[in-house]
């Protein structure tokens, strides 16, 4: 059976963000994530997560301004010494939190003649994290994001996440494969999932075209997360959706997979 986590950032929206560790747990989760969690503290945290008997499965790197439209600063040049304090950062709440990933977010193309440029620097700073959080036996993803969600993401294709890794050759360094990011910008996606395997630290869900319950839209979920298993998937499944109601409602999606 695959294992689910609640995504904290997205579900459970009816209440403040730290009672949404309970609910989560109520709901039948063992897992949870979320985008940031720097509002709160380490120790905070953990006391829910040891409270409800609850996994942190990943979180991501401080993402820069997000007042200005920032979403990460890996691929943007001279913004290293910003980039390397988002990684110390992320790797003080990651210990705190027993969490084995962080994932790292690109950020945007600005100009599109800067594209090799920010790939040259996107590469480095990617070697640099991945060898930093591997000193504490963590895992570093990076996540290809449809254009039509967060227009201008610099990483928008499976294919081109694994070329990078190959390049890279960093162990640790691995690739969220988001189901709703994939369906929008790839399709195939049984076959990409087999293809990219093993090279795959995480898996991501929501229905098609709206991001809502994953029994909802164009996606067939029930053959793909049969597939998890079949394949001997053995990492987690992030419910990264927004329910159509209240978060509870819309769960008779996960009572088969109980």
């Amino acid at each position: 059976m695959p294992k689910f986590a609640a995504n904290l950032t997205m579900m459970f929206h009816e209440v403040p963000f730290l009672e949404r560790f309970g609910r989560a747990a109520a709901a039948g989760f063992k897992g949870v994530e979320c985008t940031f969690p720097y509002d709160h503290s380490p120790a905070q945290l953990a006391e829910l997560l040891e409270q409800y008997d609850l996994t942190q499965v990943v979180f991501n790197l401080p993402p820069g301004n997000t007042a200005a439209g920032e979403c990460g600063l890996a691929a943007l040049p001279g913004r290293e010494g910003e980039f390397y304090d988002s990684v110390e950062h992320a790797i003080e709440y990651a210990l705190a939190l027993g969490c084995l990933q962080v994932h790292v977010m690109a950020g945007r193309i600005i100009d599109e003649s800067q594209r090799p440029k920010m790939r040259e620097q996107y590469l480095s700073n990617l070697r640099y994290a991945a060898r930093c959080v591997a000193e504490y036996g963590l895992t570093l993803l990076i996540e290809p994001i449809n254009t039509r969600t967060r227009p201008g993401y610099f990483l928008n294709y499976q294919v081109e996440a694994h070329v990078i890794l190959t390049e890279l050759n960093e162990p640790n360094l691995k690739v969220t494969m988001d189901f709703f990011h994939m369906q929008i910008m790839d399709g195939d996606l049984a076959q990409n999932f087999k293809r990219f395997q093993a090279a795959v630290g995480h898996v991501q869900i929501a229905g098609v075209p709206d991001r809502h319950e994953p029994n909802m839209g164009e996606v067939n979920y029930p053959y793909l997360l049969q597939l998890l298993d079949d394949c001997d998937y053995e990492g987690w499944v992030g419910c990264e959706y927004r329910p159509r109601g209240l978060t509870e409602d819309g769960l008779g999606w996960l009572a088969s997979w109980k």
